[in-house]
Protein backbone atom coordinates (compact mmCIF):
# COMPACT_ATOMS: atom_id res chain seq x y z
CA UNK A 1 0.00 0.00 0.00
CA UNK A 2 1.42 2.90 -1.15
CA UNK A 3 0.86 6.49 1.30
CA UNK A 4 0.79 9.69 -1.05
CA UNK A 5 2.86 12.41 0.48
CA UNK A 6 3.39 16.17 -0.12
CA UNK A 7 6.49 17.33 1.05
CA UNK A 8 6.60 20.85 2.10
CA UNK A 9 10.82 21.51 2.32
CA UNK A 10 13.35 24.77 2.61
CA UNK A 11 16.24 22.80 1.05
CA UNK A 12 18.87 22.75 3.26
CA UNK A 13 20.98 19.17 2.96
CA UNK A 14 19.17 17.04 5.24
CA UNK A 15 16.00 18.33 3.33
CA UNK A 16 17.89 16.49 0.44
CA UNK A 17 18.47 13.42 1.71
CA UNK A 18 14.52 13.72 3.34
CA UNK A 19 13.30 13.81 -0.14
CA UNK A 20 15.72 11.32 -1.89
CA UNK A 21 14.92 9.01 0.68
CA UNK A 22 11.09 9.73 -0.44
CA UNK A 23 11.91 9.26 -4.14
CA UNK A 24 13.57 5.97 -3.47
CA UNK A 25 10.98 3.91 -1.58
CA UNK A 26 8.12 2.76 -3.28
CA UNK A 27 6.31 2.61 -0.35
CA UNK A 28 5.96 6.87 -0.86
CA UNK A 29 3.71 8.05 -4.10
CA UNK A 30 4.98 11.82 -3.61
CA UNK A 31 2.99 13.99 -5.20
CA UNK A 32 4.55 16.93 -5.33
CA UNK A 33 7.58 19.02 -3.32
CA UNK A 34 6.23 22.56 -2.62
CA UNK A 35 8.97 24.92 -1.41
CA UNK A 36 8.55 27.46 1.31
CA UNK A 37 11.47 29.84 2.84
CA UNK A 38 13.48 28.66 5.76
CA UNK A 39 17.01 27.81 5.40
CA UNK A 40 17.54 29.93 2.60
CA UNK A 41 15.18 32.41 0.65
CA UNK A 42 12.55 31.10 -1.14
CA UNK A 43 14.47 31.36 -4.87
CA UNK A 44 16.77 29.00 -3.61
CA UNK A 45 14.85 26.40 -2.15
CA UNK A 46 12.61 26.13 -4.77
CA UNK A 47 15.60 25.50 -6.68
CA UNK A 48 17.20 22.79 -4.72
CA UNK A 49 14.04 21.06 -4.61
CA UNK A 50 14.44 20.95 -8.36
CA UNK A 51 18.03 19.98 -8.06
CA UNK A 52 17.58 17.11 -5.98
CA UNK A 53 14.69 15.67 -7.85
CA UNK A 54 17.56 15.91 -10.78
CA UNK A 55 20.15 14.37 -8.94
CA UNK A 56 17.61 11.13 -8.02
CA UNK A 57 16.26 11.68 -12.05
CA UNK A 58 12.91 12.25 -10.92
CA UNK A 59 12.30 15.74 -13.27
CA UNK A 60 8.48 13.74 -13.07
CA UNK A 61 8.16 15.17 -9.64
CA UNK A 62 6.31 18.84 -9.50
CA UNK A 63 7.94 21.10 -7.56
CA UNK A 64 5.99 24.42 -6.64
CA UNK A 65 6.87 27.86 -4.96
CA UNK A 66 5.40 28.92 -1.73
CA UNK A 67 5.43 31.40 0.62
CA UNK A 68 8.65 33.70 0.75
CA UNK A 69 8.19 35.20 4.35
CA UNK A 70 6.16 34.27 7.82
CA UNK A 71 2.88 35.45 8.35
CA UNK A 72 3.76 37.92 10.65
CA UNK A 73 7.63 38.16 11.05
CA UNK A 74 10.67 39.23 9.32
CA UNK A 75 12.79 35.46 7.43
CA UNK A 76 15.45 34.76 9.33
CA UNK A 77 17.45 32.35 7.47
CA UNK A 78 20.47 29.44 8.57
CA UNK A 79 23.19 30.41 6.01
CA UNK A 80 25.88 29.80 8.46
CA UNK A 81 24.79 26.06 9.07
CA UNK A 82 24.11 25.19 4.98
CA UNK A 83 26.32 27.56 3.08
CA UNK A 84 24.89 30.33 0.92
CA UNK A 85 23.29 27.93 -1.50
CA UNK A 86 21.11 26.01 1.22
CA UNK A 87 23.03 22.61 -0.86
CA UNK A 88 26.81 23.76 -0.50
CA UNK A 89 29.41 20.85 -0.51
CA UNK A 90 28.56 19.14 -3.86
CA UNK A 91 28.93 20.65 -6.91
CA UNK A 92 25.18 19.99 -8.28
CA UNK A 93 24.35 21.78 -11.70
CA UNK A 94 21.49 24.19 -11.85
CA UNK A 95 17.96 22.18 -12.56
CA UNK A 96 16.10 22.46 -16.10
CA UNK A 97 13.08 20.76 -15.25
CA UNK A 98 10.15 23.62 -14.89
CA UNK A 99 8.87 25.27 -11.84
CA UNK A 100 5.10 24.65 -11.65
CA UNK A 101 3.04 27.72 -12.53
CA UNK A 102 0.97 27.18 -9.92
CA UNK A 103 1.59 28.19 -6.47
CA UNK A 104 2.63 26.10 -3.62
CA UNK A 105 -0.13 26.56 -1.51
CA UNK A 106 -2.84 26.30 -4.32
CA UNK A 107 -1.52 23.03 -5.12
CA UNK A 108 -1.54 21.59 -1.19
CA UNK A 109 -5.67 23.25 -1.19
CA UNK A 110 -6.29 21.39 -4.66
CA UNK A 111 -4.49 18.26 -4.27
CA UNK A 112 -6.58 17.86 -0.67
CA UNK A 113 -9.88 18.36 -2.07
CA UNK A 114 -8.70 16.25 -5.13
CA UNK A 115 -7.66 13.03 -3.59
CA UNK A 116 -10.23 11.16 -1.09
CA UNK A 117 -10.73 12.50 2.06
CA UNK A 118 -7.69 11.05 4.75
CA UNK A 119 -5.45 10.20 1.89
CA UNK A 120 -2.71 12.32 1.37
CA UNK A 121 -0.39 13.00 4.57
CA UNK A 122 1.66 16.20 4.60
CA UNK A 123 5.56 16.37 5.28
CA UNK A 124 6.80 19.49 6.09
CA UNK A 125 10.68 19.63 6.79
CA UNK A 126 11.15 23.59 7.12
CA UNK A 127 8.53 26.36 8.54
CA UNK A 128 4.98 25.69 8.43
CA UNK A 129 4.07 29.16 6.33
CA UNK A 130 2.76 26.99 3.86
CA UNK A 131 1.01 24.79 5.38
CA UNK A 132 -0.58 27.60 7.69
CA UNK A 133 -1.80 29.46 5.21
CA UNK A 134 -3.37 26.52 3.20
CA UNK A 135 -5.68 25.73 6.57
CA UNK A 136 -6.58 29.39 6.94
CA UNK A 137 -7.34 29.86 3.56
CA UNK A 138 -9.23 26.56 2.85
CA UNK A 139 -10.60 25.74 6.05
CA UNK A 140 -12.50 22.69 4.64
CA UNK A 141 -9.01 20.79 3.57
CA UNK A 142 -7.99 20.25 7.02
CA UNK A 143 -10.38 17.28 7.70
CA UNK A 144 -9.15 15.72 4.45
CA UNK A 145 -5.71 15.41 5.83
CA UNK A 146 -4.55 11.45 6.62
CA UNK A 147 -1.87 12.86 8.70
CA UNK A 148 1.13 15.57 9.52
CA UNK A 149 4.75 14.05 9.45
CA UNK A 150 7.11 17.12 10.45
CA UNK A 151 10.14 17.81 11.69
CA UNK A 152 10.34 20.66 14.19
CA UNK A 153 10.29 21.57 17.69
CA UNK A 154 12.59 20.18 21.12
CA UNK A 155 12.12 19.74 24.41
CA UNK A 156 14.54 17.68 26.85
CA UNK A 157 17.20 18.67 23.80
CA UNK A 158 16.32 22.77 23.96
CA UNK A 159 16.34 24.67 21.16
CA UNK A 160 19.25 25.34 18.38
CA UNK A 161 18.05 28.53 17.21
CA UNK A 162 17.72 30.39 20.55
CA UNK A 163 18.04 28.73 23.83
CA UNK A 164 14.29 27.54 23.48
CA UNK A 165 13.54 27.28 20.30
CA UNK A 166 14.61 24.87 17.49
CA UNK A 167 14.65 26.79 14.22
CA UNK A 168 11.71 25.71 11.75
CA UNK A 169 9.30 26.65 14.47
CA UNK A 170 11.15 29.85 15.45
CA UNK A 171 11.09 31.20 11.85
CA UNK A 172 7.27 30.85 11.89
CA UNK A 173 5.99 30.21 15.94
CA UNK A 174 2.72 31.95 14.16
CA UNK A 175 2.06 29.40 11.52
CA UNK A 176 3.31 26.25 13.49
CA UNK A 177 0.92 27.65 16.49
CA UNK A 178 -1.92 27.03 13.57
CA UNK A 179 -1.14 23.45 12.70
CA UNK A 180 -0.67 22.14 16.25
CA UNK A 181 -4.16 23.72 16.98
CA UNK A 182 -5.54 22.11 13.62
CA UNK A 183 -6.61 18.63 15.52
CA UNK A 184 -5.05 17.32 12.18
CA UNK A 185 -3.04 14.20 13.27
CA UNK A 186 0.68 15.23 13.98
CA UNK A 187 3.62 13.13 14.21
CA UNK A 188 6.53 15.24 15.81
CA UNK A 189 10.21 14.70 15.08
CA UNK A 190 12.00 17.18 17.32
CA UNK A 191 15.62 17.70 17.88
CA UNK A 192 15.26 15.18 20.84
CA UNK A 193 15.32 12.55 18.56
CA UNK A 194 17.16 13.87 15.29
CA UNK A 195 19.88 14.60 17.89
CA UNK A 196 20.50 10.96 17.61
CA UNK A 197 20.28 10.34 14.13
CA UNK A 198 24.36 11.46 13.93
CA UNK A 199 26.10 11.13 10.79
CA UNK A 200 29.44 9.42 11.99
CA UNK A 201 32.25 9.18 9.63
CA UNK A 202 31.35 5.18 9.13
CA UNK A 203 27.84 6.28 8.25
CA UNK A 204 29.29 8.57 5.56
CA UNK A 205 31.50 6.51 4.53
CA UNK A 206 28.76 3.98 3.77
CA UNK A 207 26.93 6.27 1.41
CA UNK A 208 30.08 7.52 -0.40
CA UNK A 209 30.99 3.65 -1.04
CA UNK A 210 27.48 3.55 -2.65
CA UNK A 211 29.75 5.01 -5.59
CA UNK A 212 26.91 6.46 -7.07
CA UNK A 213 25.74 9.98 -8.26
CA UNK A 214 23.58 10.22 -5.20
CA UNK A 215 25.80 8.20 -2.75
CA UNK A 216 28.68 10.36 -3.17
CA UNK A 217 26.91 13.80 -3.16
CA UNK A 218 24.95 12.69 0.25
CA UNK A 219 28.20 12.22 1.68
CA UNK A 220 29.39 15.67 0.40
CA UNK A 221 26.52 17.41 1.86
CA UNK A 222 26.76 16.01 5.25
CA UNK A 223 30.43 16.42 5.31
CA UNK A 224 29.67 20.29 4.84
CA UNK A 225 27.47 20.76 7.47
CA UNK A 226 28.49 18.48 9.61
CA UNK A 227 31.88 20.87 10.64
CA UNK A 228 29.56 23.22 11.98
CA UNK A 229 27.36 20.48 13.76
CA UNK A 230 30.34 19.21 15.45
CA UNK A 231 31.86 22.66 16.50
CA UNK A 232 28.42 23.50 17.96
CA UNK A 233 27.27 20.26 19.94
CA UNK A 234 30.58 18.40 20.29
CA UNK A 235 29.09 15.10 19.11
CA UNK A 236 30.35 12.37 16.75
CA UNK A 237 28.74 13.71 13.51
CA UNK A 238 25.74 15.92 12.48
CA UNK A 239 22.42 15.05 12.73
CA UNK A 240 20.26 14.33 10.09
CA UNK A 241 17.29 16.06 10.98
CA UNK A 242 14.72 15.42 8.11
CA UNK A 243 15.23 12.12 6.72
CA UNK A 244 13.37 11.01 9.84
CA UNK A 245 10.91 12.76 8.66
CA UNK A 246 10.61 10.37 5.61
CA UNK A 247 12.21 7.11 7.84
CA UNK A 248 9.06 6.91 9.80
CA UNK A 249 6.44 6.82 6.87
CA UNK A 250 8.44 3.95 5.90
CA UNK A 251 9.09 1.97 9.09
CA UNK A 252 7.82 3.65 11.94
CA UNK A 253 8.77 0.59 14.18
CA UNK A 254 12.41 2.64 14.10
CA UNK A 255 10.80 5.23 16.83
CA UNK A 256 9.86 5.61 19.78
CA UNK A 257 7.64 8.69 21.53
CA UNK A 258 4.92 9.74 23.18
CA UNK A 259 1.39 11.32 22.50
CA UNK A 260 1.32 14.97 24.64
CA UNK A 261 -0.34 17.99 23.91
CA UNK A 262 2.34 20.39 22.12
CA UNK A 263 1.95 23.84 22.28
CA UNK A 264 4.02 26.97 20.47
CA UNK A 265 5.14 30.03 21.89
CA UNK A 266 4.12 32.75 20.18
CA UNK A 267 4.09 36.12 22.18
CA UNK A 268 7.00 35.86 24.49
CA UNK A 269 10.72 37.64 23.50
CA UNK A 270 12.06 34.80 26.01
CA UNK A 271 10.73 31.96 24.54
CA UNK A 272 9.29 32.79 20.86
CA UNK A 273 8.58 29.39 18.73
CA UNK A 274 9.33 27.14 21.86
CA UNK A 275 7.35 24.06 21.60
CA UNK A 276 5.72 23.46 24.92
CA UNK A 277 5.24 19.57 25.31
CA UNK A 278 3.11 18.58 28.03
CA UNK A 279 5.45 15.24 28.56
CA UNK A 280 4.27 14.62 32.27
CA UNK A 281 1.25 15.05 31.28
CA UNK A 282 0.42 17.64 34.17
CA UNK A 283 -2.37 20.00 32.60
CA UNK A 284 -5.37 19.02 31.17
CA UNK A 285 -4.84 19.97 27.30
CA UNK A 286 -5.52 17.33 25.60
CA UNK A 287 -2.68 15.12 23.65
CA UNK A 288 -2.80 16.52 20.11
CA UNK A 289 0.76 14.88 18.93
CA UNK A 290 2.71 12.14 18.86
CA UNK A 291 6.23 13.24 20.14
CA UNK A 292 9.18 11.33 19.22
CA UNK A 293 11.62 10.83 21.98
CA UNK A 294 13.54 8.31 20.43
CA UNK A 295 15.22 6.04 16.93
CA UNK A 296 17.28 2.94 16.35
CA UNK A 297 20.05 5.30 14.70
CA UNK A 298 21.56 1.84 13.44
CA UNK A 299 18.51 0.85 11.50
CA UNK A 300 17.51 4.40 10.50
CA UNK A 301 20.85 4.31 8.36
CA UNK A 302 20.89 0.89 7.31
CA UNK A 303 17.56 1.88 5.76
CA UNK A 304 19.22 4.93 4.28
CA UNK A 305 21.78 3.82 2.87
CA UNK A 306 19.98 0.56 1.37
CA UNK A 307 17.42 2.65 -0.34
CA UNK A 308 19.64 5.61 -1.32
CA UNK A 309 21.54 2.90 -3.63
CA UNK A 310 18.57 2.39 -5.72
CA UNK A 311 19.00 5.82 -7.11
Amino acid sequence: MTRKIIIDTDPGQDDAVAILLALASPELDVLGITAVAGNVPLPLTQKNARIVCELAGRTDVKVFAGCDAPLERPLVTAEYVHGKTGLDGPELPDPTMPLQDAHAVDFIIDTLRDEPSGSVTLCPLGPLTNIATAFSRAPDIVDRVQQIVLMGGAYFEVGNVTPAAEFNIYVDPQAADIVFKSGVDIVVMPLDVTHKALVTKARNDAFRALETKVGIAVAQMTDFFERFDREKYGSDGAPLHDPCVTAFLIAPDLFTGRRVNVAVETRSDLTLGMTVADWWGVTDRAPNALFIGDVDSDGLFALLTARLGRL
